[in-house]
């Protein structure tokens, strides 16, 4: 079967029966399109571990970030799409190489960006402090606009993308709202009183239609906020706390997940809450919160005297 027939009905098949999202079809098409290029695959039957392989080695040889190769979790990008093509031809009844032979490289422990407790709290009241110095309303729109984003994605664990997502008819009547996430799943995020407070002070200093629940001002217009512009004005917050380690929006969702599991939550309720599809990735939480264990050392195990 010609290869480029099959990446089309690949790609048509996680659109539609799969509900993935347009990026990661996007992606996909990119990481698949690249491998048939350098491989030269003509036909689905091209397709061989011996190419895969020095497909493999080619992806490591290139450049990345400064002068280091390709990231490893990156290289395993392209093995992910070429896996879940192969996975699709075998459904298909179309003779391939077995998904399974396509296996990922192992990656070293995830490091997480973490802020303490002080640095969370500074950043958080960083908007309302510029806030109540500020007198014009178009920038007083804008802390308000930064405090309840900032609030939000602590109180809930959001995706920036999920967040940049929700609409502005949002029911602050309720404690919780659904999202739509990774995949297109749909899972319930809960709001904290200082969360809602700040999207109700914010909606009520909005005098514009636009749908979008947050919107970013251009000159003479405005539009939905993007992950980008959320991280630049993060950066101007993260400045005024204090805070010199990098700080994304990310690093929200993170406290979220460690506050729940250092306060006793266990690890399932926490994955159902991030809209995590495996636990294996809620688990680079808990090592952040084991810092009980050595109380529990120091009171149960047997001290010897030098």
């Amino acid at each position: 079967m010609n290869a480029e027939d099959a990446k089309r009905q690949f790609l048509e098949y996680i659109e539609i029966e799969r509900g993935r999202a347009v990026k990661t079809i996007e992606n996909y098409d990119r990481y698949l399109s690249r491998y048939f290029a350098q491989m030269h695959i003509a036909r689905v039957s091209d397709i061989t571990e011996q190419n895969v392989r020095e497909f493999r080695l080619w992806l490591n040889r290139q450049k990345g970030s400064g002068n280091d190769s390709m990231k490893r979790r990156t290289q395993n990008y392209y093995m992910i799409a070429l896996r879940a093509f192969l996975k699709f031809l075998r459904k298909r009844d179309i003779e391939a190489i077995s998904p399974e032979k396509i296996e990922l490289a192992k990656l070293p422990e995830r490091q997480l960006d973490l802020i303490t407790s002080a640095e969370l709290e500074r950043l958080l009241k960083a908007p309302g402090e510029a806030l109540e110095k500020e007198e014009h309303h178009e920038k007083r729109l804008k802390y308000l606009r930064d405090r309840a984003i900032l609030e939000l994605l602590f109180s809930t664990g959001l995706r920036v993308s999920e967040l940049c997502s929700l609409q502005s008819d949002i029911d602050l009547s309720r404690d919780e709202l659904s999202v739509r996430g990774k995949g297109d799943k749909v899972r319930v995020v809960f709001l904290s009183p200082a969360a809602k407070d700040a999207v109700h002070q914010y909606l009520k200093e909005r005098k514009d239609m636009e749908e979008a629940l947050f919107v970013d001002g251009r000159p003479n217009s405005l539009h939905r906020i993007t992950p980008r512009d959320i991280q630049r004005h993060l950066k101007g917050y993260v400045a005024r706390a204090g805070i010199t380690n990098v700080v994304t929006p990310h690093t929200l969702r993170h406290a979220f997940a460690t506050d729940l599991l250092s306060n006793g939550a266990d690890i399932r309720s926490v994955q159902q809450l991030l809209g995590h599809a495996s636990i294996n990735t809620t688990q680079i939480y808990t090592h952040v919160t084991d810092s009980h264990l050595r109380e529990i050392h120091k009171k149960y195990h047997s001290h010897r005297a030098i």
